[in-house]
């Protein structure tokens, strides 16, 4: 499986992934899906999100336990963000009819559509519209880097952009949600365990600057004579790492737009976009008002016009105890190698589908050792053996929770 993904959406050049949401690459992810979940003798099915299901049992009849992750990409990320918790749910489920499991609920395998948010700008966009945490109005207005709005590019793949919106009718008939993925940090590395349970999603989200200035020439305009928004957004991200840093948070300016865009030319407009997490609310707000603070001080003494928009906020999540217990216990008893060891319980500061979810659903996540904590890159990784560690632990997981 892993080596009939692999090329897929794949940059020679930098050796990272580009698989965005409703593009070539996505659809080939797609096919690659139902091609997996048909070689099983599952059925596939497409949602009115465009989210990917495949089923073994009755849907309808309520009490599920899905697994899965989703297939797509950030700009040249690495191999395993996602795709691993597909790739992993497709073998524990053929590790599960090895054992001769029976299954006693509904079962499933998802893909959820756009989850990186690399194109249009909102992360998580399938499990949102189907959790009801993004109306189809905001949905209908987000555009890409080329003016392209979502519905225009579901339409060009085949989707019905005038079906999405809320889906509550399908999670209610979902028992158990649990996704797998690679963990992004080093906890595990260091306490040398190949698989830990998720507690707790971090809250964070995503906030656009807009730094208004005057575009003028770059060879005539006296330094004392501009409006240049570029050193605005300048101290601010350096504001942004400070702010950080006294909280004890996470702040970072990742992407940038500039118009004109001229390297002889001033700019008369830089939009920055800040994504700012923490471990609790307050130390997130005490960060981003931190920086936003610091960045109207700036501007105000430059003479910048200043807007600043949150395009998106997750609120912490607390993943189900019952249910993460509940995982804990099985992974105790059976454990990834050989069993009596307790399974690490640890945080992220990294957005999910199931955190999503987990206001509509009882989900848990489980992850899988990454030495270098590197993620969102080519260098991501995770041992063949500690991902076959992974596989094992969702199928016990899995077995535990619907089969005989």
């Amino acid at each position: 499986m892993w080596r009939s993904l692999r090329p897929i959406g794949r940059n020679d050049a930098s050796g990272g992934y580009r698989r965005y949401a409703w593009t070539g690459a996505d659809a080939e992810c797609r096919l690659w899906f139902q091609a997996q979940a048909e070689a099983r003798g599952l059925d596939h099915e497409i949602d009115r999100n465009g989210n990917q299901w495949a089923w073994l049992g009755d849907p309808l009849a309520g009490d599920a336990v899905v697994t899965g992750s989703h297939l797509d990409s950030v700009p040249d990320g690495g191999a395993f963000d996602g795709p691993l918790g597909v790739v992993s749910s497709f073998a524990a489920l053929d590790e599960l009819r090895r054992r001769g499991a029976v299954f006693t609920r509904p079962f499933a395998i998802t893909n959820f559509g756009d989850e990186e948010g690399a194109r249009f700008g909102l992360a998580c966009v399938g499990s949102r519209l189907a959790a009801g945490q993004l109306t189809v109005e905001h949905a209908h207005g987000l555009r890409d880097g080329d003016g392209v709005s979502l519905p225009q590019a579901m339409e060009a793949a085949g989707h019905d952009p005038d079906a999405i919106g809320p889906d509550p009718e399908r999670l209610a008939r979902i028992g158990a949600f649990v996704e797998l993925h690679v963990e992004q940090g080093r906890a595990l590395d260091l306490t040398g365990d190949p698989v830990g349970i998720a507690s707790a999603i971090w809250p964070h989200g995503r906030w656009r600057f807009d730094f208004r200035g005057e575009a003028n020439h770059a060879g005539t305009t006296r330094l004392a004579d501009r409006r240049d928004p570029m050193l605005t957004y300048a101290e601010t991200v350096l504001a942004a790492r400070r702010e950080a840093e006294l909280a004890g948070g996470l702040a970072t300016f990742g992407k940038i737009a500039v118009e004109p865009n001229g390297v002889n030319a001033i700019p008369s407009l830089v939009r920055g976009w800040l994504d700012s997490r923490a471990a609790d609310q307050a130390t997130l707000d005490a960060v981003v008002s931190g920086v936003e603070r610091a960045a109207r001080e700036h501007a105000e003494r430059a003479g910048i016009d200043l807007d600043v928009v949150r395009e998106s906020f997750t609120p912490v999540v607390d993943f189900q105890h019952a249910l993460r217990d509940e995982i804990g216990r099985v992974l105790e008893k059976r454990g990834p190698d050989g069993g009596g060891r307790a399974v690490p319980v640890l945080g992220t500061g990294a957005g999910h589908d199931a955190g999503i979810l987990s206001a509509s659903v009882p989900t848990a996540m489980l992850f899988v050792r990454n030495p270098t904590g590197i993620s969102h890159s080519p260098a991501e990784h995770a041992a063949e053996d500690d991902c076959e560690a992974g596989v094992r632990a969702l199928a016990d997981v899995l077995e535990g929770l619907a089969c005989s």
